[in-house]
Formats: C-alpha cells, structure tokens, sequence
C-alpha cells in the first residue's frame, strides 16, 4: 500500500520510518525542506515541498494511488482540510488527522473523519500507566457511536453466565480474559473473580454498563 504522510516533524518522520519499515511505500509532504532531515537515514521514500491541502503536492506525493493519508502536521484547520481534501476529492479510505485541541477532535469524528486528539490521547495513556485500574475506552468507531472497554468482574458478578451481562441494542460481551488467557463467550461459560470482560457498547451507554456492572445482579438467568 502506497501512504502519503503530510508534516514532517518528529511524529511524521516517525510514522513515514514505521509504515516504510513494514513494507509499504510512503511519500511525505512538509512546506520545509529542512523538515526532511529529521526522516531516518535508512528512509528511501519520496519527499514533496509544499503545502498539505495543495492538490497538485498531493498529486506529486502519488495520493491518487494511495490507501491511506495521514495528516499530521502542527495546526489543527490544517490537517482537517487535508484530511478532507483526501476523503472528499481523492476518496481516500484511511484517513485520520491529528488534532491538538480535543473539543474539535470531538466534532470531527462526529462527521466521520478520524481524528488523534493529541492531548487527550497522551493524558489517556498515562493515566492508564499510573491508574491502571482505572476504566478506560480501549477503541472508538469513527462516527463515535460504538467503542470496546475492558472491566473486571466484581465479586458479586461470580457464578453467573458471562452472557448475562448482555443488553441487547447496548452491550455485548465480545471476550473473556482468565488468567492471561482470552476467550470467546459461551451460553455456558460463568463469570469468575479476576475475570476481565471486554464489552462492546454503544457510545452513549458506558455509564449504563457501569452502573449494572457496580450493582448485584439480580435473581434469574439474565438480569
């Protein structure tokens, strides 16, 4: 696959070095051509000058071949018109754009371009370092209307069927982690102590599945 990487700072250079490293072309795309010298030495992809949004640049970086943009450059209305310019005239599939300030991020993934909130991703991985039991959103869809989480079981949730955590349109129980190992849920497999879910929700009902995770289940096979 041919990925055309537009700004070349330390995140560019880095990303254009990993995609090349496995396998594909890549082509970067910064309006500095000193920014070039911050690519690996080992880089032997091609380089454009020139503005990100500059369709004829992005011509020149081989975007009309390519699978996938991404938009990394230091300004936010920058990469959203990159990414949009890719999405909207190129018909790019993969397209995500980086965003500093997490408020746009937000509304942009709303309208179906992927976004990196650059502060709002750093704080989430370090509070996963220092807070680890802390709940978090492990993946978000696009259009933010579905994400994945991990939770441990409660106690009080032992003994029951994995399934009955279940809520149809809500949540369903994708996997099951025992010990280090994952598996995929059965009608019969029961929920232990230590057991970690991962729960695939709708976007609007995390708090939902926490509040019923947090309560003790009800009497029946399925709460």
């Amino acid at each position: 696959m041919h990925v055309v990487v537009v700004g070349c700072g330390r995140v560019g250079a880095g990303l254009a070095g990993a995609i090349e490293a496995h396998g594909h072309t890549v082509a970067v795309v910064d309006r500095r051509s000193k920014a070039f010298a911050r690519l690996p030495d080992t880089f032997s992809g091609h380089t454009v000058v020139g503005v990100g949004f500059d369709r004829d640049r992005l011509r020149a970086a081989g975007i009309e071949e390519a699978g996938a943009v991404a938009a990394v450059t230091s300004g936010d209305n920058s990469n959203i018109l990159i990414a949009r310019v890719a999405r909207e005239t190129f018909d790019i599939p993969r397209v995500v754009a980086r965003i500093y300030d997490p408020r746009r991020a937000a509304i942009y993934e709303r309208l179906g371009i992927p976004t990196i909130a650059t502060v709002q991703w750093t704080t989430e991985r370090v509070l996963q370092r220092v807070l680890p039991e802390r709940p978090t959103v492990e993946w978000i869809d696009a259009s933010a209307k579905v994400v994945l989480v991990e939770r441990n079981v409660p106690p009080a949730w032992a003994g029951r069927r994995v399934l009955d955590l279940d809520v149809d349109g809500a949540a369903r129980i994708v996997a099951v982690t025992r010990l280090g190992v994952a598996r995929m849920p059965t009608h019969e497999l029961l929920l232990q102590d230590g057991d970690t879910v991962h729960v695939a929700l709708g976007g609007d009902d995390i708090d939902a599945f926490d509040e019923r995770l947090s309560a003790p289940p009800t009497s029946g096979s399925h709460p």
